[in-house]
This record gives structure tokens, sequence and C-alpha cells, in this order.
């Protein structure tokens, strides 16, 4: 099972637009989050935002780059980047995706 949190203990039930960047070397990459009207901003909750947490079997993957989006005031989404400093990063981060996707039924749009 694999779950995406924003504070940890409450599973983010909102499926996120991710866009990947990859370093041609491989050595590095990016994956944007983006999550439109996401349940932890819902007005009648209170939790507090401590980052995303990418959670599967094998543990888990932490990012603080997250940020609050504001429409007339309120908050509308969230946006979240985490950095991927090493090929091996990379494959980790792969494999959760794996495991998300399959559970989420997501798929898999490679750019032209």
């Amino acid at each position: 099972m694999a779950k995406i949190e924003f504070s940890q203990g409450i599973t983010e039930e909102t499926v996120p637009d991710i866009k990947l960047t990859r370093a041609r070397d491989g050595s590095s990459g990016t994956a944007t989050f983006y999550f439109d009207s996401p349940r932890i901003l819902d007005t009648d909750r209170n939790e507090e935002i401590t980052g995303m947490y990418l959670i599967d079997d094998e543990g888990e993957i932490v990012t603080k780059e997250v940020k609050g989006k504001f429409v007339n005031g309120r908050a509308k989404a969230i946006e979240a980047l985490l950095i991927m400093r090493s090929a091996e990063e990379w494959e980790r981060f792969m494999r959760f995706m794996e495991r998300y996707a399959e559970d989420n039924g997501l798929g898999f749009t490679k750019a032209k």
C-alpha cells in the first residue's frame, strides 16, 4: 500500500497531478506534485501540514518543500517539490510511484 500524507497519520485522499524531470545523465531529478482541493485543506479539518510524506512498504520519502495556493484568500491547492539528488533516490521514488499508481489507477505519459 502506497500513500501520501501532509500530516503524519492522515492519508491524503486527493490524487495529485505529478510532473517529473530528470537530468540526461540520470544523476538527479525532480517531482512536482499538484493537489487541487486536497482533503487536508477542508474547512472541517484542523491538522497542521508538516511536509509531504510518501509512504510505502519500503519506508518513507519526505519533503518539506510544500506550498499552499490561495484563491480569493482561501486555500485551494497544494504544490510540493521533491528533489532527488542521485540515481538511487530516483529509483526509490519510481518504485514508490509504481505502487501509488497501481493503488490509485494512475497512468504515465512521457513528454514528446
